[in-house]
């Protein structure tokens, strides 16, 4: 089976391309890319599509996702998420352990693979649990995790508290040469906190969570990875202390990555004057100050990889008093058009580089890279995205295609326009 997508403007930052041409997939894998790829022999008798100009990129890869399967379907199953994720160009998806029951075991995992495949819409990857049932108390078993499918170790939604703790998990990974995904929050210092601390929760008579809270723990486990030679990954950064920090340990040779959510770069605290539990999540939006310093880490180079943290909630959860409102949002459809509308169109950040924290960068976190994901190679499975860059999409729940519709960006309208999303050289979506 062939399949030849012809007059795109092809943007892989893997391998610094930015031309027009045309990508001719075989047996689900790139077999030319290029000015090239219409005359190739094997493009004889392939499907056309034809890209009108349109922008095709590798594959979207979303390392942080929460997509409730098992024990949460209420507010997004593994195939609604994975549609949502096709829809907003994603063909890869990392998705966290803190289901219910959690993924902590072999038999989960298979059952998340397994519904995964039924689904049959993206690549799909469990990240197993850093201890058993995010207790912080006890290591999970690592290497029957790895071998069953996981690709990092996380208690997201969860600080680990105990240092040692960290420690040995970082060490065992060293080994397995996988990733431990850290959501760095001191719980005694965050507390019974809802929003950041700072001047507008101080306005607003809102408890706060101070930045010092994320930034103490960053700076414990950088610490520590430095100890052990194990490979931090640090989710979900808020502060522009924790940033500095990363930027530092990355100066000195640390195996340390970092993503950033587009809400983070998105809004501010401030948005919280509206008691608007839309904008309440985990790290909390932080001030301009803060915002400012994670687009500079997204053009310094210092971030790797923009990750949604896509977490589903139902009405119930969110439409109550936003002390006790669950945390949390949808992210999967909208991280590309915010992307380019705050990143690129306002010059923060090229194009290209914009593509690469969407593809090259988050493969090279999770070494999704070793199979040939985050490019389109020749070789690689042809996973990519056709996009309109100028076509306006409006955030509405016609627009959203997750079970939940738990978004601070509804009612905006932003560019990119998904016109179709091909796993293995196959259409998903469009």
């Amino acid at each position: 089976m062939s399949l030849l997508v012809k007059h795109a403007r092809i943007v892989d930052p893997a391998q610094k391309l930015d031309v027009s041409g045309s990508l001719l997939v075989v047996d689900g894998q790139v077999a030319a890319l290029g000015a090239g790829a219409e005359a190739d022999p094997r493009a004889q008798g392939a499907e056309v599509v034809d890209a009108g100009g349109k922008v095709l990129l590798p594959g979207l890869i979303d390392l942080h996702v929460h997509f409730r399967e098992p024990g949460q379907t209420a507010k997004e199953t593994i195939e609604t998420g994975s549609r949502a994720a096709v829809a907003g160009g994603f063909t890869s998806v990392c998705a966290m352990a803190n289901t219910k029951p959690v993924n902590d075991s072999v038999a989960i995992t298979e059952t998340m693979l397994s519904r995964a495949a039924k689904a049959d819409l993206c690549r799909y990857f469990p990240i197993g649990a850093l201890t058993r049932g995010l207790e912080g108390e006890e290591l999970a078993d690592y290497g029957t995790l790895k071998a069953a499918g996981c690709v990092a170790f996380s208690d997201d939604g969860k600080p680990v508290m105990n240092a040692a703790i960290m420690r040995r998990a970082l060490k065992y990974t060293a080994w397995l040469d996988v990733p431990i995904v850290a959501h760095e929050e001191d719980a005694n210092l965050s507390a019974k906190g809802y929003m950041h601390e700072g001047a507008t929760s101080a306005c607003l008579g809102c408890l706060g969570i101070p930045s010092a809270a994320e930034e103490v723990m960053v700076a414990r486990d950088l610490v520590l990875a430095e100890y052990t030679g194990g490979h931090l990954h640090v989710a979900h950064v808020s502060t522009q202390g924790s940033l500095k920090m990363i930027r530092d340990a990355k100066r000195q040779g640390l195996r340390v990555t970092c993503e950033v959510a587009p809400h983070h770069f998105a809004l501010t605290d401030k948005e919280l004057a509206r008691f608007d539990a839309s904008y309440k999540m985990n790290p909390p939006l932080r001030t301009p100050a803060d915002v400012e310093a994670l687009l500079e880490g997204l053009a310094d180079g210092t971030v790797d990889a923009i990750a949604t943290d896509h977490a589903p909630h139902t009405l119930e959860d969110k439409d109550v008093e936003l002390p006790i409102a669950a945390f949390g949002i949808i992210g999967l459809e909208t991280a590309l058009p915010l992307t380019l509308e705050l990143l690129v169109n306002r010059k923060v950040i090229s194009l290209a580089r914009a593509v690469e924290l969407l593809t090259s960068g988050p493969a090279r976190c999770f070494h999704l890279d070793r199979q040939g994901l985050g490019s389109l190679a020749v070789g690689a499975p042809a996973d990519f995205t056709l996009v309109d860059l100028e076509a306006k999409v409006a955030v509405d729940r016609a627009f959203i295609q997750s079970r939940s519709f738990n978004t601070p960006f509804k009612g905006w309208e932003l560019p990119g326009r998904v016109l179709g999303t091909w796993v293995a050289g196959r259409k998903v979506w469009g």
